[in-house]
């Protein structure tokens, strides 16, 4: 199987929230993105979490096995924070990196472990669940050089579209890879 290891974006403000999202507390007290995180680490040997310049890693109750990188031009959007975050994790000896959102908690391990399973250098895999495409979305090595050029709020969408010959979408039976958490009350859904 390829090695793939996470790279966990939280440098974004998630305006619609109202709020740190990243801190927001979950029915059972932990904060989102420590939650997220766990659930990262319960698959992946190493989880690398993207923060803003001042963040706090212990303030945001991250556990300390995972790793953090600095997005010094995250107000830019999510674009530039992938860019960021790829940039500094391309040294690693992995043949993928799993892109996951910080407010993201409820994807279950297995589904993880699926698709970790179908990755490959030259693939770019994610999840499907009732038609729609999830997250995380795992990026072979040789679209790395291209995930450092983004740019914007779009993320890697243009990515996707470009190499739609080299996108394995996985289905799965996971309502989880489509859950994310833009309100409060979306914290208290089942």
């Amino acid at each position: 199987m390829a090695k793939v290891i996470a790279l966990m974006l939280a440098a974004g403000r998630g305006t619609r929230f109202g709020s740190d999202k990243r801190l927001a507390r979950l029915p059972g007290g932990r904060s989102l993105l420590a939650a997220s995180v766990e659930s990262a680490l319960q698959v992946f040997a190493e989880v690398h979490v993207l923060l803003r310049p001042g963040d706090d890693p212990q303030a945001l109750g991250l556990p300390v096995a995972c790793r953090i990188i600095r997005c010094h031009d995250s107000d830019q959007g999510m674009g530039h924070s992938l860019a960021a975050g790829i940039r500094a994790m391309a040294g690693q000896d992995a043949e993928a990196i799993a892109v996951l959102l910080g407010d993201m908690p409820w994807i279950r391990a297995d589904s993880l472990q699926l698709l970790c399973s179908h990755a490959a250098a030259e693939r770019i895999v994610y999840p499907r669940y009732d038609g729609q495409r999830g997250h995380p979305v795992l990026f072979g090595r040789a679209f790395w050089s291209q995930l450092q050029t983004l740019r914007g709020d779009e993320g890697a969408r243009a990515l996707l579209q470009a190499n739609a010959s080299a996108c394995h979408g996985i289905v799965l039976h996971d309502p989880g890879v489509l859950r994310d958490v833009d309100r409060p009350e979306a914290l208290l859904e089942p």
